[in-house]
């Protein structure tokens, strides 16, 4: 990247960007916006409370069978016990069967009048339980996205200049408060922007590594982190009824959905876990055995994995799943640099490569192997033997939405020109999932990881591209974990793996 003359901020850099998506952006804000209240409070007590709150079975059944809806009807209180008038909450459903090994997502709907209803459709025979969660008051969440979206400050980074020898540390983000001279690494046809601080006598392409870290920054006033603190995240609000049975019925034909293929709509919920299984309900698996049918499936493939560290996991379980793929030494020495595995015998090539900034990690990482994933797809020829799945949600959480959406609507437009000069590409995008309760709310919360999903989702939902719903896998599970357990994951690759195993037939 070179290093422009002209000082720059990321105000002016987002007018770089092509006018279609800066209106676009401006669109998607706006509707992020309409869903959250502007809530004005003074105590502690004004929050919602999932102690009063409470959630009432709509129109209870003598019998449920399999496929019928269950609906819930939650009102919530604060804790002097008043009804809520507004809403904003961020409620969270799912149903289970620990003993069958299952479990679904609840499709939530918030009236806006702190009335919420929880549609639950039961998918599978036997005793169903049901847990509907509080997972943040809509007081903490309109804090929470007024904080997100000030500026650029929350994760700050360092960058390592080496000249002759010479190593040099100097203050770098996608924001800048010093005034001395900086190295402006700008995406001008993207609108993407990057900062060091200049070192002096050295050039701006000296720039190897960086490495986040956490600043002491925050926008919270000091009544909401007393709020926050007093918190406690996913509470489990107060049902009249907390477990149905649920029957296989006569005379209820399944319905037949069509084979997993890419450009097919998702729904929420777009699956369910049974006997540790996840069935997608947009899709017929045919079959729940692909991780076995793997090495056949993936046989002259190329599988380029873009992102984060939740989609390196794939790289780890793959070459766990097929004893004959085996990683190759590049000569990097870190997790996060480039990672590339091969089964020689099968033409198997499967290669993990990091997304540009914001990468957020506590170690020095290089930025010699490192670019945005919009010019990652650029690169790739395409093809019918090739694979693309991309990632991107957990790095961003900390800074303003637009950043997120700027990011996705330039992943589109790549894909866009890859689709139509390589139609027979199969590309999929896997979602974020959720991660641990006790994450640093103002910096990690899945509230924040949550829009970003549903942005992701409408951004992409017409595109003829696969998609592996991490967010509502992770949330049916139960889930709490930045990097999902091998269960969550093996189930993430089986349903990739039935979208290149029918393809094939």
């Amino acid at each position: 990247m070179k290093c422009p003359d002209k000082k720059s901020y990321p105000e002016s850099v987002l007018e770089m960007g092509q006018r279609e998506t800066q209106v676009t952006i401006t669109r998607l804000l706006d509707e992020v916006r309409h869903m959250i209240p502007d809530v004005q409070f003074t105590h502690f007590n004004d929050t919602t409370s999932a102690y009063y709150s409470k959630a009432t079975l709509i129109d209870p059944h003598i019998k449920y069978c399999v496929g019928d809806h269950m609906i819930f009807q939650v009102e919530a209180y604060d804790y002097l016990r008043k009804r809520k008038k507004y809403g904003g909450d961020f409620i969270r459903g799912r149903i289970y069967s620990p003993e069958l090994k299952a479990s679904a997502s609840g499709d939530v709907t918030d009236w806006g009048n702190g009335t919420y209803n929880i549609n639950f459709t039961l998918f599978w025979e036997g005793k169903v339980k049901i847990s509907i969660l509080l997972h943040h008051s809509s007081e903490i969440v309109s804090a929470l996205w007024r904080v997100r979206n000030i500026d650029y400050l929350k994760k700050r980074f360092r960058g390592k200049f080496i000249n002759n020898g010479k190593q040099l540390i100097t203050e770098c983000g996608l924001q800048l408060e010093s005034k001395e001279k900086t190295c402006d690494y700008l995406d001008h046809r993207d609108g993407e922007f990057f900062y060091c601080i200049k070192p002096p006598n050295i050039s701006c392409d000296a720039l190897t590594a960086v490495q986040g870290y956490t600043s002491n920054r925050s926008h919270l006033t000091p009544m909401e982190k007393e709020i926050i603190a007093k918190s406690k995240v996913a509470v489990e609000i107060s049902k009249t009824v907390d477990l149905v049975i649920v029957h296989q019925c006569q005379g209820r034909s399944a319905h037949l959905e069509p084979k997993c293929k890419p450009g097919v709509p998702t729904s929420f919920p777009s699956g369910y876990f049974l006997k540790g299984i996840w069935n997608p309900v947009f899709c017929n698996l045919t079959s729940f055995s692909f991780i076995s049918q793997a090495e056949t499936c993936l046989t002259r493939k190329m599988v380029y994995l873009l992102g984060d560290s939740t989609i390196y996991q794939w790289m780890t379980r793959f070459t766990k799943l097929m004893p004959s793929l085996k990683f190759f030494d590049i000569h990097e020495s870190e997790w996060d640099s480039p990672s590339l595995a091969l089964d020689v015998s099968r033409n198997i090539y499967i290669y993990w490569k990091k997304h540009g900034h914001p990468f957020l990690y506590d170690n020095y990482f290089t930025v010699k192997s490192y670019s945005y994933v919009a010019h990652e797809i650029d690169n790739v020829s395409g093809g019918p033997n090739i694979i693309v799945v991309i990632t991107l949600g957990h790095h961003f959480r900390p800074f303003p939405l637009s950043l997120f959406i700027r990011r996705m609507l330039n992943v589109r437009q790549a894909l866009e020109r890859l689709l139509l000069r390589s139609p027979g590409t199969q590309v999929f995008f896997k979602t974020e999932n959720n991660r641990e309760k006790e994450s640093d709310l103002e910096t990690f919360s899945d509230f924040n990881g949550y829009i970003q999903y549903k942005i992701a989702k409408n951004i992409f939902k017409d595109l003829n591209i696969g998609m592996i719903d991490a967010w509502d896998m992770t949330n049916a599970y139960g889930s709490y974990d930045l990097h999902p357990c091998a269960e969550i994951v093996n189930n993430q690759i089986n349903l990739f793996l039935a979208y290149i195993c029918t393809s094939n037939k």
